[in-house]
């Protein structure tokens, strides 16, 4: 801010990034967004990051993939894994994903990793019972 008051004073932008501390583009960058967005443009805001390799049919298709669970004898596996589902992906749209990109995409889509609690082979259902 004390940038901008010494270039609103009638500096110039030279002695405002020495001010600063930063280089003459960015005390451009700033006074760009400044004028266009007010005080809130100077604030960073997130970065949207890459786009998504799916597109909304394809996450649609992947949403009723997961929701039916696989085919045995058609998909190979009694349940779907990340490398499954990326497979099934490559299969059908013929889009590379990785698992990691995948498990976000999932969990965008408001899916969870359910997995079923281990139960010991010796367990006694009568002594759970009493307890």
């Amino acid at each position: 801010m004390l940038a901008f008051a010494l270039i609103y004073d009638g500096g110039s932008r030279l002695d405002a990034a020495r001010l600063g501390n930063v280089t003459r583009q960015i005390v451009r960058d700033w006074v760009m967004r400044f004028n266009t967005n007010g005080p809130d443009g100077l604030i960073d805001g997130k970065a949207p990051g890459p786009k998504s390799l799916l597109n909304d049919v394809q996450r649609a298709a992947l949403a009723k993939a997961i929701e039916r669970g696989p085919t045995p004898y058609l998909d190979g596996v009694v349940l779907w894994r990340l490398c499954d589902l990326a497979q099934w992906i490559w299969g059908e749209f013929h889009v590379s994903v990785s698992e990691q990109t995948l498990s976000r995409e999932v969990r965008a889509m408001g899916y969870r990793k359910l997995a079923a609690r281990p139960k010991h082979y010796a367990q006694d259902p009568q002594a759970i019972e009493d307890f």
